[in-house]
């Protein structure tokens, strides 16, 4: 089947004249559920983006700056929160956005979210002072707000109706898709698995100052956007080329030199921060329930021989030996093993492995993960693991791993994902590090000290504290191994030579954009 007749299945056939401005984008993935607040699927997330606006936003130098806010104070006694929002905010049906609004959405992504609930933890309490200004209360000073409030990373704290997150539990995706931000997502257009259509929202009033990251104003020059799912990426690539998409997103390492031998195309990294790809193990079943099976495929993992099967240009990843990505000012290898296959499957023998099956959650249609899939499930058998790898989509695997059933009713004992590189600077926020049980990322690892020690970075202010608190909660996991770090992986984005204005925050978007 030609790229051509492939897109025209998909709503796309041969380009042609059009008054509107469509964009039109191969993402990185599929999105399985429309609701950004679920969870740490990266899709979800972006999706989030398009369609919804949030309190504060970090800019291109990850600084926080007010978004939907206009202006902000703090009690003495660094308790009491209180916010203004902006003149003009709208909701996509084109309802004002009310303090009713903010707080009924911070509570429910609160559920969800380590940070949300480190906020509850503390006595986060809402009040309304009129329609345009609430405040926030805690039981105790906490020295993180105002980050948890602008947090980038999956889930993010958008804002949504009252009417809506009221009527949805933290649990349950939102069945109406009204939104707070610059586009609108069209779901009569929705093909799952196939297309996503967003048009820009009428009602959106972008803040003066320019873009910047996540932040200032977002001004959608383009009237639509699709986001066509298209598994094979080198369909993808000849599509970009035919000018049938205008952004390949998460370009596959095999095909970068093909995309720029072409002069309409150009080729960037995504962004400076990176990916922290990993392997997950779900410490709830066997045999990942045993910490010394843990520790010894921690020691078995050498991320140069992952980056290997996927990259031959090493300026595109980076191993680093710690549980906070390369760029934290928290970075630390202390204490991190060399890899040793011997010493691994001495570990493995001393720690009662009795020949559980190893099941691997493997997405096929995305090269990265196919690829360490099958290097994981390699080395894995080489220390002396009964694996079985299963083939699906990523979509399924979002739903997969939400199981906590053993691995012969539908379960899994490991998938390998790259959560963006912000979600690993720091203890608190950090999606990989988190211990707290029930409430932790798939996989759901359980340790009340390192919660304790994160609980407690919170409430410190100088550096170098931090810095010796953080490498404690390193040691920490280096004993109970919550997963296992591969590498720092950055993704790679091509795109059409007329397009100008795309911004390189730690996930895509799509505000800004225009052609030459």
């Amino acid at each position: 089947m030609t790229t051509c007749l492939l897109l025209a299945g998909i709503g796309l056939g041969a380009t042609g004249e059009s008054a509107e401005e469509v964009l039109r984008i191969k993402p990185s993935g599929d999105v399985k559920v429309l609701d950004p607040m679920l969870g740490s699927d990266s899709m979800a997330r972006n999706y989030g983006y398009m369609v919804y606006d949030t309190l504060f936003a970090v800019d291109a130098d990850l600084k926080i700056q007010p978004q939907m806010v206009d202006a902000w104070s703090k009690s003495d006694d660094g308790m009491t929160y209180t916010f203004t929002l902006r003149d003009g905010l709208k909701f996509s049906d084109g309802a004002t956005v009310t303090s009713a609004d903010v707080i009924a959405s911070l509570k429910r992504w609160s559920v969800n979210d380590s940070l949300g609930q480190q906020l509850n933890t503390n006595g986060a309490t809402y009040a309304e002072v009129d329609a345009k200004t609430f405040t926030l209360t805690l039981s105790k000073p906490w020295g993180l707000v105002i980050d948890a409030l602008g947090k980038p990373g999956a889930p993010v704290p958008f804002i949504m109706p009252a009417r809506i997150a009221d009527a949805t539990a933290p649990t349950d995706p939102v069945k109406d898709y009204t939104g707070s931000g610059p586009f609108m997502f069209v779901a009569e257009e929705w093909v799952p698995g196939a297309k996503l259509v967003f048009t820009k929202n009428p009602h959106y009033t972008p803040r003066a100052e320019a873009a910047s990251g996540f932040a200032g104003g977002k001004v959608a020059h383009m009237d639509r956007v699709e986001w066509l799912i298209i598994p094979d990426q080198q369909t993808a690539i000849d599509a970009l080329k035919k000018g049938e998409i205008d952004i390949n997103e998460d370009l596959a390492a095999d095909l970068i030199p093909l995309a720029k031998q072409d002069p309409n195309v150009v080729v960037t990294k995504q962004d400076e921060i990176g990916v922290a790809q990993q392997i997950r193990l779900n410490t709830l079943q066997p045999p990942f329930n045993n910490p010394k099976v843990r520790q010894a495929v921690l020691h078995a993992v050498d991320g140069n021989d992952f980056l290997a099967a996927v990259l031959d240009d090493p300026s595109l990843g980076k191993v680093c030996p710690s549980f906070f990505i390369c760029s934290s000012p928290y970075f630390t290898d202390a204490g991190f093993p060399a890899p040793d296959l011997e010493k691994a499957k001495q570990m493995l023998a001393e720690s009662g492995y009795d020949g559980t099956p190893v099941v691997l959650l493997d997405a096929t249609e995305n090269t990265n993960i196919h690829a360490f899939v099958t290097v994981a499930d390699q080395l894995l058998q080489e220390i002396g693991m009964n694996t079985r790898v299963e083939a699906m989509d990523w979509a399924t695997i979002t739903t997969r791993r939400k199981s906590k059933d053993p691995v012969d009713a539908g379960g899994w004992s490991i998938f390998i994902s790259g959560p963006g590189g912000l979600d690993y600077l720091e203890p608190v926020s950090h999606l990989g590090l988190r211990s707290n049980c029930e409430n932790a990322w798939f996989g759901w690892p359980c340790d009340d000290q390192i919660e304790t020690m994160r609980a407690d970075f919170a409430g410190l202010s100088d550096l170098e504290e931090r810095k010796a608190l953080a490498a404690k909660i390193q040691a920490r996991a280096l004993e109970t191994v919550p997963y296992v770090p591969i590498a720092v992986q950055y993704q790679i984005r091509a795109h059409a030579a007329n397009l100008t204005g795309i911004l390189t925050p730690p996930a895509p978007v799509y505000w800004g954009i225009e052609r030459k």
